[in-house]
C-alpha cells in the first residue's frame, strides 16, 4: 500500500527521523498541523484538476491507440466500398455480356398467328388393318 507514492518502509523511517528531530511533544503539535494542511490540499479544486490531469496522461497512450485504430478501421472500410463498388460494375458488366449469350434473338418477322384451340388436338389414330379375308390367307 502506497500513500503518496511512499511505501510503508519509507513512511517508518520518515516518522523515525521526525520523532528524533522533533521529539515525542512537538511530534503530535506538527502531526495535527501537517494533516490539516493536507486535508486542505485534498479538497481543493486544484487538487481535483491535477488528479484529472493525472487520470488522462495515464491512459492517454491507450486512448491514442484506440483513436489511430479507428482511423485505421475507416480507411480500411473505405477501401472495402471501394472495391465492393467495382465487384458491382463487374457484375453488371457480366450480367449484360451473358443476357446476350441467354437472350434469344428478337424475330425480324411479323410472329407467327397463334394456333387455333383444334390444331393442338391430338391426331387420330390410324384405321387399324381390316382382318384378312379367306383369299388372303
Amino acid at each position: 500500500m502506497e500513500i503518496l507514492g511512499i511505501g510503508p518502509l519509507e513512511l517508518f523511517f520518515i516518522l523515525l527521523i521526525a520523532l528524533i528531530v522533533l521529539g515525542p511533544g512537538d511530534m503530535v503539535k506538527t502531526g495535527r498541523t501537517l494533516g490539516r494542511f493536507l486535508r486542505k490540499v485534498v479538497t481543493s479544486p486544484e487538487w481535483h484538476t491535477v488528479q484529472k490531469a493525472s487520470r488522462e496522461l495515464r491512459y492517454l497512450p491507450n486512448r491514442l491507440m484506440r483513436e489511430a485504430n479507428l482511423e485505421d478501421l475507416q480507411k480500411d472500410l473505405s477501401d472495402i466500398n471501394q472495391i465492393g463498388g467495382q465487384l458491382n460494375n463487374e457484375v453488371k458488366k457480366a450480367q449484360f455480356d451473358i443476357s446476350s449469350w441467354t437472350t434469344p434473338p428478337e424475330p425480324a418477322h411479323e410472329p407467327l398467328p397463334s394456333p387455333e384451340i383444334d390444331d393442338l388436338a391430338p391426331a387420330p389414330p390410324p384405321p387399324d388393318d381390316p382382318p384378312p379375308t379367306a383369299d388372303q390367307v
